[in-house]
């Protein structure tokens, strides 16, 4: 496909909603934009066409162990006795079972409003801790994943070298996302060979935490390279920022702007725990919170402060994290739900007096996911992907809707059972609310997970 000329009955454009879009794409680009146009020999697309939302931060892995950590253990369960449970699980996860996971959850992805992916990808070796013969053979599993399924990729190769803070031993669950920084500057060659058939793919680098990269370290993976998006875990746990604060007298999100040349180019996922001083701080860098609010919420991590960053200018995407539940409108939704929660209160997040919170949301989330995923994504208009997402206007949650009560009902209400088209640099991989390959793909994930239970 090189060509197509898409007639948008109605959609979301940076100037607002418009009626009758004429939508010329070239080789998956939007090459021209033309609102209230009558054009001949369009395929006419019903519904209201939306700007498809980046998933900004993901491990599609850790979707085969959705609901396999929700059963009390004999103390107090945490972040922190999950995260024992997902290193047993990676006991007999290999290659062919990683496509296989990644596949389901990129169809969930795709069905659940999200046309892009930031995968913050860490699982590199065997299950005894020994590299594969190409370093990036999981990552290229991953993106293999995204090729057969249709999703936008940005692939971050996660450098883990240490178990906790100041350096300390990594432990044996970790031993599968090992490297020193010359073992990961080779796994980023092979990652960016990995890329390569896939079209419009980005690379970045992703240290996976304080705790797990030390200075020295990020130092040296930071000149590995000078382009492409980093994202880093922060301040996620408050055990997190006590242990930060006992290593080097800092807060993590206080330490890493301080000690790290922090800007656009970076993503700071979670950054849950943050006083005062360092939410202005982090909205001054440029740096986006990449924020997981359904994950953060079945881990008991805690409430982002997003009223204070957003006042400050602070920008922000979504992900789906652990991938315990993938949808894009439930990610919005338990944002504002957390806020209301926390601080009794609605319409919290809404970007001023009468303005609209489902569409102050979806538009702070298109910006913010585009430029984490250092790709162009995230807005219908000339020079970015043709990544479209068209909500079915004949859902019976968007019947009294118009404008942006549209996106208010499909983050309120509809979710994403309104979603029923999705197209991905141009072509269209959803129909019907159905991803064209999901019966395939669902085989092969449960027969992966059905080797992974013998």
């Amino acid at each position: 496909m090189t060509t197509r000329r898409l007639l948008l009955e109605t959609a979301l454009l940076p100037s607002g909603w418009a009626s009758d879009v004429v939508l010329d794409i070239d080789s998956g680009w939007i090459r021209a934009v033309r609102p209230a146009a009558v054009a001949e020999e369009c395929e006419r697309v019903p519904g209201i066409a939306l700007p498809g939302l980046p998933n900004l931060h993901s491990h599609t892995f850790q979707r085969a162990m959705a609901g396999l950590a929700e059963t009390r253990g004999p103390g107090e369960d945490s972040f922190w006795t999950w995260r024992q449970v997902m290193y047993g699980f990676l006991a007999r996860l290999g290659p062919e079972e990683v496509q296989a996971v990644a596949a389901q959850a990129m169809v969930e992805m795709l069905e659940g409003g999200f046309t892009a992916l930031a995968e913050f990808h860490y699982l590199h070796h065997d299950p005894a801790g020994r590299p594969y013969a190409n370093p990036a053979e999981l990552g290229a599993r991953v993106a293999a994943a995204a090729e057969e399924t249709g999703i936008g990729l940005t692939l971050l190769p996660v450098l883990y070298t240490h178990g906790g803070f100041g350096a300390q031993p990594a432990t044996p669950g970790q031993a599968r996302f090992l490297h020193d920084v010359d073992g990961y500057a080779r796994l980023l060659e092979a990652s960016s060979a990995a890329l390569a058939p896939l079209e419009d793919a980005a690379l970045g680098m992703a240290p996976h935490s304080l705790r797990a990269v030390a200075p020295e370290g990020l130092r040296e993976m930071l000149t590995l390279r000078a382009e492409g998006p980093v994202h880093i875990h922060v301040a996620e746990q408050v055990r997190e920022v006590e242990d930060c604060l006992a290593w080097s007298g800092q807060r993590p999100v206080e330490w890493l702007l301080s000690h790290a040349p922090v800007d656009q180019r970076w993503c700071l996922v979670h950054a849950t725990h943050m006083n005062a001083a360092e939410v202005q701080d982090l909205a001054r860098s440029g740096a986006v919170a990449g924020l997981c609010p359904v994950t953060e919420a079945n881990l008991g991590d805690g409430v982002f402060e997003a009223p204070s960053f957003l006042a400050a200018g602070g920008r922000f995407g979504v992900g789906s994290d652990s991938n315990v539940e993938i949808s894009a409108p439930g990610e919005l939704r338990m944002l504002e739900y957390s806020q209301r929660l926390a601080r009794r209160g609605r319409n919290l997040l809404a970007a001023r007096q009468g303005a609209s919170t489902g569409r102050s949301l979806y538009e702070a989330a298109l910006a913010g996911g585009g430029q984490a995923a250092g790709r162009r994504i995230g807005r219908i208009e000339p020079g970015h992907r043709a990544d479209l997402v068209v909500l079915d206007g004949s859902h019976p949650s968007l019947a009294l809707a118009e404008s942006d009560g549209w996106l208010d009902a499909f983050v309120f209400s509809a979710g994403q059972a309104a979603v029923g088209t999705v197209m991905v640099g141009g072509r269209t991989v959803v129909s019907g609310g159905r991803h064209h390959r999901r019966d395939e793909i669902a085989r092969r994930y449960k027969a992966a997970l059905a080797g992974l239970a013998g």
